[in-house]
């Protein structure tokens, strides 16, 4: 059978894979349990659901270990003496109820104000803390099972209802996700299709975050339609286009990256109401492990009970010390999607991926764009090699940097325009330039205002981050957490699948995130992806390594399209050539990194690559060229 899978004697095995059944299967949901039956090829448990290596069963897995989020364990025992678990924590929180999945579904919520003697309740009284709850065994359909409820928790109620009422035949919520961005909306979503009561929460007004209301999905139409004008003012010609009165319509292009926008926020609003996912408008803030307090966009106040509360509350801009953000000359990203008019001369302070991705918008649009960057090379995570190739590119483009530099100051003047201040991050002389617009571009923090976290006994890290154990439990059970605000890249894509394991998890599952083969693209022109580890990384942990790279010079489709800017550089184990990384600049990085993530999620070679006919003329076929030149040598270079 290994004959059969293997083209070679000598070929890498650490890939192949069979059985390729799906994580789950669920079966019907009643309202007296939920079962899950999860398939299970290999003895590793839990670690790569409903996948394995056929080699592997025989051999033995060598496949890397994920590196687990850095958090507390959940209390060891209920009579602990320093446990964390607040006074109004309730352990009926630490198991689910799908005792009510029968109720019917809504679409909208719709709030219902008492008076103002029904302002706050009683507090809840002093209960123990909750063990860790065991992982069920392969073999094992979980089913959620109710704690009996302490004590303490029979007093009598107040005669009437203490606080708002949320007017839902869902009296209460299995599922509650604080936050609507991509790691919210899909937990939301997840948790629906797994027959889970499930509502959201989000304050904007729609739905899909910073992503996707003035992150990623603007951006990208703004870096899509500026790369069209510049090349129909600087490559038509070449091409045998030829084309006059060429002019920017800045309006018109901004408003079709305000319609690129509305048409998905409202698309997650139809796919709740497909699922059958509450959406409440509104932000929500921790009252106990069980009920949230909602502030509605509409000036209502409300209260919504839940078993589970996800915080999936996203980030935010990180400020620059001594610089006030006006949106106008000094902006943020959020600020640099809708100016009004193009710079003559703009700093973009940072030079990260936000940086050069809006560095390069306006760069195109006829702006001098100067980045200025504390570190000694840009695009921070970026390997060394592809760093110093991508900063090339885009000086050929017209970009400036001045790398190794620290901004003292940026203060605006009365003309309006910006003096900034500079000076060598090793001290030195100061440097003062005029500028139209400066762009902070230096990062951004996790978002956790008005959660209210003291009332469920959180406390965030010194970076602002909700720490969670590998499952996404924070300390509290019934409560847990993913995306910007915990631990990780913060990358809308890596949030969407932390929203699916949670869901899982909470559902009596077994989610799981590879956090190794999460993939990050810069949107420019050329695209720069990268996934796995850099070779600084590789070097650091002491493997032995092999690396190869192709040019896009010697594409064929590169040269066709005459575009070929850029390489792919791949990173394999020297005694095993499972690949480690993959580095890719040049035209559609963004789509051709996904080759590399599915080689590093399924552990494959850098030969079992090479081996796989690649459609010609493709940009793919340089990734297998530059796999050939890892394990061997590659044809066309």
């Amino acid at each position: 059978m290994a004959s059969s899978l293997c083209r070679t004697a000598g070929r890498s095995a650490t890939s192949l894979r069979s059985n390729a059944l799906p994580r789950y299967t669920y079966s019907p949901v009643t309202a007296a349990s939920l079962s899950l039956n999860r398939h299970y090829s290999s003895s590793s448990g839990p670690k790569k659901p409903g996948f394995t290596s056929f080699f592997s069963r025989i051999f033995g897995n060598n496949s890397d270990s994920d590196a687990p989020h850095p958090a507390p364990a959940p209390p060891a025992s209920p009579s602990a003496s320093n446990s964390p678990t607040p006074e109004s924590v309730n352990p009926t929180t630490a198991s689910l109820n799908f005792l009510k999945t029968n109720s019917p579904p809504i679409d909208t919520i719709s709030v219902q104000s008492k008076p103002d003697h029904a302002a706050s309740a009683p507090p809840s009284p002093p209960t123990p803390s909750i063990p860790k709850p065991a992982q069920p065994t392969p073999s094992t359909k979980p089913m959620a099972q109710p704690l009996p409820p302490p004590k303490s928790a029979t007093t009598t109620p107040p005669p009437s209802p203490p606080r708002i009422i949320v007017n839902s035949p869902h009296s209460e919520y299995d599922v509650v996700v604080v936050g609507g961005g991509p790691g919210g909306y899909v937990a939301a979503i997840k948790a629906s299709q797994l027959g889970l009561k499930t509502a959201c929460i989000e304050k904007r007004g729609a739905l899909g975050g910073t992503c996707l209301n003035v992150g990623c999905i603007p951006s990208k139409s703004l870096l899509h339609n500026s790369h069209l004008y510049h090349q129909a003012q600087h490559e038509f010609k070449k091409r045998g286009i030829d084309v006059s009165g060429i002019s920017l319509n800045l309006e018109t292009m901004l408003g079709q990256k305000e319609k690129s926008v509305t048409t998905l926020t409202r698309g997650i609003e139809g796919l709740f109401k497909k699922n059958k996912t509450d959406y409440i408008k509104g932000t929500g803030s921790f009252i106990g492990p069980n009920e949230l307090a909602v502030e509605g966009i509409d000036g209502t106040n409300s209260v919504v009970k839940t078993k589970n509360v996800v915080i999936a509350t996203g980030s935010e801009v990180t400020p620059f010390p001594g610089i006030q953000i006006d949106e106008e000359a000094i902006v943020s990203s959020t600020g640099a999607l809708s100016l009004k008019k193009v710079p003559e001369k703009m700093i973009v302070i940072g030079g990260g991926v936000i940086g050069l991705e809006l560095g390069s918008v306006w760069g195109r649009l006829g702006a001098e764009v100067t980045v200025v960057e504390f570190l000694p090379a840009i695009g921070a995570g970026m390997d060394a090699d592809l760093a110093k190739s991508f900063q090339k590119i885009l000086q050929k483009q017209g970009m400036k940097f001045k790398l190794g530099t620290k901004v003292i100051s940026a203060t605006r003047k009365a003309d309006g325009k910006v003096a900034v201040v500079t000076e060598s991050a090793s001290g030195g002389p100061q440097e003062t330039e005029i500028v139209d617009t400066v762009l902070v571009a230096i990062g951004r923090r996790p978002f956790t205002e008005k959660l209210n976290l003291s009332a469920v006994g959180i406390a965030t890290d010194p970076k602002g981050r909700v720490p969670v154990d590998e499952h996404f439990r924070t300390i509290t059970p019934g409560v847990w957490a993913i995306g910007d605000v915990i631990t990780g890249p913060m990358l809308a894509h890596k949030a969407e699948e932390e929203g699916i394991a949670v869901a899982e998890n909470i559902a009596g599952g077994h989610g799981h995130v590879n956090y190794n083969a999460i993939p990050s693209v810069i949107y420019t022109w050329p695209e720069v992806a990268w996934v796995g580890k850099t070779e600084a990384e590789v070097k650091a942990t002491g493997t032995e390594f092999r690396s190869g790279s192709f040019p896009f010079v010697a594409n064929s489709r590169a040269k066709t399209i005459d575009d070929f800017d850029g390489l792919i550089k791949i990173i394999a184990d020297a005694k095993t050539d499972r690949i480690l990384g993959a580095h890719i600049v040049g035209p559609n990085a963004g789509e051709l990194i996904a080759e590399a993530a599915l080689a590093i999620e399924y552990g494959a070679s850098s030969e079992d690559v090479a081996r796989t006919s690649h459609a010609h003329p493709t940009l793919s076929e340089a990734f297998k060229e530059a796999c050939m030149a890892t394990y061997g040598k590659a044809i066309h270079f």
